[in-house]
């Protein structure tokens, strides 16, 4: 139940497309190049998969053949007694379930690579009849699926919205069929127009429900005047349609209108600036040229000027060469003399100069301390007061020392020998160290030895120390003394700048804590700004994120668009040809059908025509007869019975019928042509009166014309008379 093929010939381009299916090729990712964007380095290789996905129990010849077969049998069991079961066919579900089973796409790509040699049989497979149902209403089935919404599987494109099948119950019409017209493209989706077509569609079956009946002689007046007065609406309406219609034709042709003026004004402008520009180049040139002749004349004027007498004077050569501003050093251009031609050659090409690289090759093998130059700033002591100012003894103490400090480099200055240069100077490769011994310890017992005399060697060598420092104290004791007497007397000062170190130290606290408060304030502003910056920062650098993945996304659309449409073409031609083709096969098929028919249905007609003249013929003849007697005996009776008025009346009754409504509706028509004759002479009249005004001016014209060429006529011979 997969798919149905009408011959052999399809059977074997369904094969072949099968054999050529593209889900037997299998992707393998490389390990290498997994990740990889590059033709060169792809990331997955592709190899044809050796697994059928047709087991081989299953036959792929065609079913044709069997079913010929099965016609045979059936035939012989017409003809002969021998009974052949009945095969009953299930439902197959086309609609339902098993939809997906009946579409397949159009196979084109393939057709040529059948042998051009080989002609298979075409026959036609008889279609299949459902069994018909006798319920009123369609049974609902227990399970229903979701169509599909394209005509071919999920590979291809959809083009139109998918209209499902349907079914309308009994005595019912849907108001949904009634919009039967309006398709994809033409209509749908529904805008205001539809919306309002829908509504004066549902008013005016509301008014056709209103009506009055036919069979309601009484109403008829009624169903008239209501016809009428939706008639006159309906005009109304429409003619409402056509004013919007011409007004947004005009609105149209207004902006055709505009746009054309604001063309025409551009090609305007742009010729206009074109000529000015060219007008403008003119007169620069004219200018120019004029200022060229300018000065020409005045240095023709200067050079007479400085010799009026007009005397010959030959060359000083000596008095040239002796004047830097003269020819010989300067020479003047306009004389034809160009000092500096080929003075390119000269110039310095190099690639350290005038490359970006060059430089910066350059720039590499510089020191550092020229590119990036380090200042150190000198640190002075000073000594200040309390209200932060230097002091003038503190100043001086600093000059002395310095002037000290230069008397004492100076006297103590060693002439030294000379350097030699540096690149020159050899650096000696240091000697390497030798290697730290190491004593291993056999057991714990002598690591605990070891331990014990280090811990004696630092007591001893401690106590050395100390017994140094104890003789240089009894060495100094009596400059220890000394100092300890000048000291005390220094006490009251020691106090003062205590206090006043105190009192330093207080303010210096203060301070601190007064930059601290400043500092925490400062912080938290930073943070505060810092917070704010990086919110927009993150928010632009998202903006920005947003904005490139929507011009890619864009993009990626429009590549989408581009192949969606490419794939819509070709799948349309596809479809063409398809569809081409099985008309054709149903066309042949229907004039097969059409030819049986025909056959069958003439000779049936003839037959029955025979039988049906036959039997009227006999009948007739005897209803005839019948009536003709019961007509002459009605007759007879009645001209035995019939009196002179009676005669009259039968003849004046003939007379109101025929003779006197024809002779009534020639009167009407003598009238109406009568109405209408002083039109049509208007009509004639306003059309003679220009059409014969033109035809005598065009007669006129031809006269004068013939007069002019006759009289042009003995001129010309006249002058070849002369001429010869």
């Amino acid at each position: 139940p997969l798919f149905i093929v009408s011959s052999e010939k399809d059977h074997t381009q369904a094969n072949i497309q099968a054999t050529l299916i593209r889900s037997r090729l299998k992707k393998v990712p490389k390990f290498r190049t997994m990740f990889s964007n590059l033709i060169h380095y792809p990331r997955y290789s592709l190899y044809w998969s050796k697994s059928d996905p047709v087991p081989p129990f299953i036959s792929r010849e065609w079913k044709g053949h069997e079913e010929r077969h099965k016609e045979a049998l059936w035939q012989l069991a017409v003809t002969d007694s021998f009974q052949m079961p009945k095969k009953v066919y299930e439902d197959p579900e086309v609609t339902g379930k098993n939809r997906y089973k009946y579409f397949d796409r159009p196979f084109l790509p393939f057709h040529q690579q059948i042998p051009l040699n080989v002609v298979y049989a075409a026959t036609k497979a008889e279609s299949y009849t459902f069994p018909p149902t006798s319920a009123k209403f369609l049974p609902i089935p227990s399970k229903s699926t979701v169509g599909t919404q394209t005509d071919y599987r999920d590979a291809d494109v959809q083009t139109d919205p998918y209209s499902p099948e349907y079914v309308i119950c009994q005595d019912s019409i849907p108001e949904l069929l009634t919009l039967a017209t309006l398709t994809w493209g033409r209509g749908l989706p529904a805008g205001q127009a539809e919306v309002e077509m829908i509504e004066r569609a549902r008013e005016k079956r509301a008014w056709e429900a209103t009506l009055p009946p036919l069979s309601d002689a009484s109403q008829l007046e009624k169903r008239r005047r209501m016809m009428n007065a939706m008639e006159r609406k309906e005009w109304a309406f429409r003619e409402q349609e056509i004013e919007k219609l011409q007004e947004i034709r005009l609105e149209v042709l207004k902006e055709l209108l505009r746009k054309r003026e604001e063309n025409q004004n551009e090609v305007n402008m742009r010729h206009l600036n074109a000529q000015w520009s060219k007008l403008q180049e003119a007169k620069e040139a004219k200018m120019a040229q004029i200022q060229r002749s300018y000065v020409s004349a005045i240095r023709k004027l200067i050079g007479k000027g400085k010799n009026i007498e007009g005397k010959l004077e030959r060359r000083n050569i000596i008095k040239d060469y002796s004047d830097y501003a003269s020819q010989v050093y300067g020479p003047l251009s306009r004389l034809g003399r160009f000092p500096d031609n080929n003075s390119e050659d000269f110039v310095v090409k190099n690639h350290y100069l005038n490359t970006y690289e060059g430089l910066v090759e350059l720039e590499s093998c510089l020191p550092d301390f020229v590119t990036q130059p380090r200042i150190r700033p000198p640190k002075l002591k000073v000594v200040t007061t309390k209200s932060g100012f230097l002091k003038t003894t503190a100043r001086f103490d600093c000059e002395l020392a310095e002037v000290h400090q230069a008397l004492l480099d100076k006297k103590n200055k060693v002439h030294e020998a000379k350097k030699p240069l540096r690149f020159l100077q050899r650096n000696p490769i240091p000697q390497p160290r030798l290697p730290t011994p190491t004593l291993q310890m056999s057991s714990n017992e002598e690591e605990d030895i070891e331990m014990a005399v280090i811990y004696l060697q630092k007591l001893l060598r401690g106590r050395v120390v100390q017994n140094m420092m104890f003789e240089g104290k009894e060495k100094r004791l009596e400059l220890i003394q000394e100092l300890r007497t000048s000291h005390a007397l220094q006490d009251d000062d020691k106090l003062v700048k205590k206090a006043e170190k105190q009192v330093t130290l207080a303010l210096q606290r203060q301070r601190n804590l007064h930059e601290h408060k400043v500092s925490l304030v400062e912080n938290h502003l930073a943070g505060l700004e810092g917070r704010a910056l990086a919110d927009m920062f993150d928010f632009l650098s998202k903006e920005l994120v947003r904005l490139q993945e929507e011009r890619r996304i864009h993009a990626f659309a429009m590549l989408a668009e581009r192949q969606r449409r490419m794939r819509e073409a070709e799948e349309s031609g596809r479809r063409q040809v398809e569809k081409r083709r099985l008309r054709e096969e149903d066309q042949i098929f229907k004039e097969v059908i059409k030819v049986h028919q025909s056959t069958v249905s003439s000779y049936l007609e003839d037959i029955i025509l025979n039988a049906e003249e036959n039997t009227a013929e006999e009948q007739a003849r005897a209803e005839i007869e019948k009536m003709a007697e019961e007509i002459n005996d009605i007759a007879y009776e009645m001209e035995s019975r019939r009196t002179y008025l009676q005669s009259e009346e039968i003849v004046a009754e003939l007379v109101y019928s025929f003779l006197i409504p024809e002779v009534q509706k020639d009167f009407v028509k003598e009238k109406v042509r009568n109405a209408q004759r002083k039109h049509i002479l208007a009509a004639h009249q306003i059309i003679h009166r220009h059409t014969e005004t033109m035809v005598q001016k065009r007669a006129t014209e031809q006269q004068q014309d013939e007069v002019s060429d006759a009289d042009m006529l003995p001129e010309e011979e006249t002058q070849n008379e002369e001429d010869s």
